[in-house]
């Protein structure tokens, strides 16, 4: 285990080597290698059991420094992992192939994280945060046929991700908007909706999709607790009246779990 000081000052580095390598992207894969490293060194770092104590111990004697560290290191990994993504389109678009770890372990989150509520032919998915390269999109499109819409506030990224779609997907049920819920005609009608682990306002965006979606909606929250939180955005409580907590899928080697809500019951 390591010391909290020795802790907190790995996460210090991690938020120097991310901030630096943010400000580097100029739009071409000139620091793509750098950052790939990093990003599979912090997600070894959040998953590793190793550093549970640490983290704990760092919980129950919380400071106002500390805190504040956790959020600024959240956000610039975030940031890190949306240019990590405009790399990966950039170099596919480019004939080069991309293996950083962090999306292998990604895809293979993929493959569970509905529960026991899959996805078929005639599902409506939308994906909020839908990112430069949306691996979510194409494999729900190819392996069930269902249409998916994803959204981004990144407009780069959308028009990146629709050329990764058309390199890899071309023909499948894939839309990429860069609009907000509530101007989706989608909302209304999907069967499922996922959020990105790294959509600062998911849950306030959850508490807007209530009036905007029909009763039998699922809603896929990717999350991250405790020492994953360091990596993404962590569960938040949900209005009672219009949200439940019906099922959540745990996956301790990887980057995020998965919380899966629906519609509270409506009372008679």
């Amino acid at each position: 285990m390591k010391k909290p000081e020795q802790f907190q000052e790995c996460i210090n580095d991690f938020l120097g080597k991310f901030s630096g390598l943010a400000k580097c992207y100029d739009g071409t894969t000139q620091h793509s290698y750098e950052l790939a490293a990093v990003i599979d060194e912090y997600s070894a770092f959040v998953t590793a059991e190793g550093n549970k104590e640490a983290w704990a111990w760092m919980a129950q004697h919380p400071t106002a420094e500390f805190q504040e560290l956790v959020e600024n290191v959240r956000q610039a990994a975030s940031r890190c992992v949306a240019i990590m993504e405009k790399y990966r389109a950039l170099k596919l678009l480019s004939g080069q192939e991309e293996g950083a770890d962090y999306f292998k372990n990604i895809e293979s989150c993929i493959e569970q994280e509905f529960g026991s509520f899959q996805v078929s032919a005639d599902s409506k998915v939308l994906l909020v945060g839908s990112g430069s390269y949306p691996m979510t999109p194409l494999l729900i499109a190819k392996r069930t046929g269902a249409m998916v819409v994803g959204i981004d506030s990144d407009g780069e990224a959308i028009e990146l991700g629709q050329k990764v779609v058309e390199a890899l997907g071309s023909g499948l049920p894939i839309q990429l908007e860069q609009k907000f819920v509530e101007h989706l005609p989608v909302t209304r009608e999907a069967t499922h909706i996922i959020f990105s682990s790294t959509v600062s306002n998911k849950y306030e965006l959850l508490d807007q999709l209530y009036s905007l979606t029909n009763d039998q909606v699922v809603v896929v929250m990717r999350y991250g607790d405790h020492l994953k939180s360091l990596f993404n955005y962590p569960m938040q409580e949900v209005d009672s009246r219009k949200w439940r907590l019906v099922e959540t899928v745990l996956r301790p080697e990887h980057v995020f779990d998965i919380a899966l809500y629906k519609k509270a019951e409506v009372a008679s």
